[in-house]
C-alpha cells in the first residue's frame, strides 16, 4: 500500500486554482433549531471555508460526491467532501482510496494484515483488499459540504 503522491491523479483530477478568497460574515449567536429566538446581529468576525476547514492548504482537495454507498454516514450523492491527504487513514476514517483502477469513499478498517473497505449504505458489500491490489489512500475525508433537502 502506498500513500497519495500528487502525480498518482494527474489524469484524473487537477488542483482547482484559487482566485480571491471570499470573506463571509460569521455571526456568534446560535441559531436554535427549536423555537425561534430574537438573534443578535453581532458579526464575530470574518472567515471563509479555508479558514473553517482547511488545516494543511498544500495536502487538501475538495471532491465531488457520485453514488449513495456511504448514506448511513450521511454522505450523499453531490455532496463536496473536504480531504486531507497529509492524514493517516486510521482504522475508521473514511478515506478517498484508489482500487484496481477506480476512485471510492469508503470507512477504512484493518483486520490483521487485511484493509476492508466499508460503505455505510447496507444494500453494498464491504470491498477487501487483496495483496496484488493496486491500492492507494488519496486522503481522508474531514468535512463534508452539502446542500439541505
Amino acid at each position: 500500500m502506498r500513500g497519495f503522491d500528487e502525480s498518482d491523479c494527474d489524469d484524473f483530477m487537477q488542483r482547482a486554482k484559487i482566485g480571491k478568497r471570499l470573506k463571509i460574515p460569521f455571526y456568534t449567536s446560535l441559531v436554535r433549531a427549536g423555537f425561534p429566538s430574537p438573534a443578535e446581529n453581532y458579526v464575530e468576525r470574518v472567515c471563509d471555508l479555508n479558514d473553517l476547514c482547511v488545516t494543511n492548504a498544500e495536502a487538501t482537495y475538495f471532491v465531488r460526491v457520485t453514488g449513495d454507498s456511504m448514506s448511513g454516514d450521511r454522505i450523499e450523492p453531490g455532496d463536496i467532501l473536504i480531504v486531507d491527504s497529509s492524514r493517516e487513514a486510521v482504522d475508521g476514517k473514511i478515506a478517498v482510496v484508489w482500487i484496481n483502477g477506480e476512485h471510492t469513499v469508503k470507512r477504512v478498517h484493518y483486520a490483521g494484515d487485511m484493509i476492508v473497505l466499508m460503505p455505510s449504505n447496507p444494500k453494498y458489500t464491504p470491498i477487501y483488499v487483496h495483496e496484488g491490489d493496486d491500492f492507494r489512500v488519496f486522503g481522508v475525508v474531514t468535512f463534508v459540504i452539502q446542500k439541505p433537502l
